[in-house]
């Protein structure tokens, strides 16, 4: 069984940065691929950002060069360091092992115009 706990999520102004991050509670961890999804009011959950155990990123396009997903494998911790955040970036942000059943209980983003 995998426990995946968020934290860092809040309330920001437009143009802020907050740094979410993912624990897991798995022996291994450095094998696991980790992703990070959100999801809006009234739409759909999608994808954020992933990253392999080999610590290649893959990014949503609306995210590009302002948001990084990186690990710390001793820490069992994976990060969503967030920059230049927008309104539209407000959801609800989650941490999964991607392909799993395996989600956090979500952490809330709020941005302000």
């Amino acid at each position: 069984q995998v426990q995946l706990v968020e934290s860092g999520g809040g309330l920001v102004q437009a143009g802020g940065s907050l740094r979410l991050s993912c624990v897991a509670s798995v022996s291994l961890f450095r094998f696991y691929n980790m992703g990070w999804y959100r999801q809006a009011p009234g739409k759909q959950r999608e994808l954020v950002a992933d990253i392999t155990s080999g610590g290649s990123t893959n990014y949503a396009d609306s995210v590009k060069g302002r948001f990084t997903i990186s690990r710390d494998n001793p820490k069992n911790t994976v990060y969503l360091q967030m920059n230049s955040l927008k309104p539209e970036d407000t959801a609800v942000y989650f941490c999964t092992v991607p392909q799993s059943n395996y989600w956090g209980q979500g952490t809330q983003v709020t941005v302000s115009s």
